[in-house]
This record gives C-alpha cells, sequence and structure tokens, in this order.
C-alpha cells in the first residue's frame, strides 16, 4: 500500500480536533482530504451534530455521527431514489461503525464518552463545566474522532483490518 490513508486520516482528524474542535466537522473534513467526494455544504451542515447535539450531551457522539454522514456521503441513498428501498447496506455499514464504537469507547453518546473519560458528565452550555471537561478530558475526544476518521476511510476504502 503506497500511502497510509486511514493513518492520515486519523493524524488530520486528531489535529484539527485539537485546533479547531467540533467533531462531527473533523472527521468529515478529515475524510474529504484524504478521499474526496464530502461538500463543504456537508461539513457545514454536520456543526450542530457536536457535542451529542447541539452541545446537549444525551445524543451521539458528535464524532461517530460525523462517522455515519461521511459513510452515508457514499453509501447512503440518493434524494432521487427515496421510493427505491430503504438502503439497506448503508445502515449495515452505520450499524458496523456504532458497533465499534460502542466496543471502543464504552458507549456512544456524547454523555457516555465524557463519563468514560472524566467520570462524569458535563454541561456543556455551562462555561465552567466546559472549561472544565475540556481540561480533564485531555486528548481523549482528539482521540474518538481521530480514530472515527480513521475507521470511515478503512470502511470507503476497502480496507478494513
Amino acid at each position: 500500500m503506497p500511502e497510509n490513508l486511514p493513518q492520515k486520516a486519523y493524524d488530520r482528524a486528531y489535529a484539527l480536533e485539537q485546533e479547531v474542535g467540533c467533531c462531527p466537522q473533523c472527521v468529515l473534513a478529515a475524510v474529504n482530504e484524504v478521499l474526496g467526494g464530502i461538500d463543504d455544504q456537508v461539513i457545514k451542515s454536520s456543526h450542530g451534530l457536536s457535542g451529542g447535539g447541539g452541545l446537549a450531551g444525551s445524543g451521539a457522539c458528535g464524532a461517530l455521527s460525523g462517522g455515519l454522514v461521511a459513510l452515508g456521503t457514499r453509501r447512503g441513498r440518493d434524494a432521487d431514489k427515496l421510493h427505491k428501498g430503504r438502503g439497506m447496506a448503508n445502515f449495515k455499514a452505520g450499524r458496523e461503525l456504532v458497533d465499534r464504537f460502542e466496543r471502543e469507547f464504552g458507549g456512544n453518546s456524547c454523555q457516555d464518552l465524557q463519563k468514560e473519560f472524566t467520570g462524569r458528565a458535563w454541561n456543556l452550555w455551562n462555561p465552567i463545566d466546559y472549561l472544565q471537561f475540556s481540561r480533564k478530558r485531555g486528548d481523549n475526544c482528539a482521540r474518538a474522532t481521530a480514530t472515527v476518521a480513521r475507521w470511515v476511510v478503512e470502511m470507503l476504502d476497502g480496507r478494513k483490518p
């Protein structure tokens, strides 16, 4: 293999999460830089998925959500084919990603990961909580974001381990 594309995606997503945050956008931007095919509008639209959706914490981890969106850009059902079935191949790939994420990180919600990384859930709308969470999590969110980017590239590029 001439290039290690999954590792390139990992490194880029990790760096982006450390520099600018917003895990779903970091996953999508890294996957796009490595494989292409993800429109800027898709990356932009994922912004609200961060922190479990609107920084609420209770929804899926933004990195996982970004990974699911990235898979959908290649395997999802096109708008002009909504009437032609459910698109089970994308659901299967998405389920594979979710299952792998849960095994690796102990859950799939932002709050699950907050507890795993710091021992408790945080109110990301409270500036003091947000700052404390940012300190206590270390590089764990960047690592989760990077891991999802690597997995997605493996899945989309056919290099799954």
